[in-house]
């Protein structure tokens, strides 16, 4: 019965873990590549664009990345999150 519990345990750990939207405002180009719909230039392109614009406020930022419009955004949608955006460092 112990087994059987514990293989309960770990699928549904699994399921959770494979439905985790990927955080496109902290996501390195390996973890971005990774989700279905996304390949390395995509992936590369979200990370640039993050660097030279700020963190993504919504999903639908997207938009503003080569290679994504409305009908990939809306497909990657529940596979992408914004989070909590990184805190801009003080200045002094």
């Amino acid at each position: 019965m112990k087994r059987l519990l514990a293989v309960i345990a770990l699928f549904v750990a699994g399921v959770g873990f494979a439905f985790a939207a990927v955080n496109i405002n902290t996501a390195s180009v390996d973890e971005l590549d990774a989700v279905k719909g996304i390949g390395p230039g995509k992936a590369k392109a979200i990370v640039e664009y993050r660097g030279k614009n700020g963190p993504f406020k919504s999903v639908d930022d997207l938009k503003g990345v080569k290679g994504f419009g409305d009908k990939s955004v809306a497909r990657l949608r529940h596979e992408l999150s914004v989070g909590e955006a990184p805190a801009k460092s003080a200045k002094k």
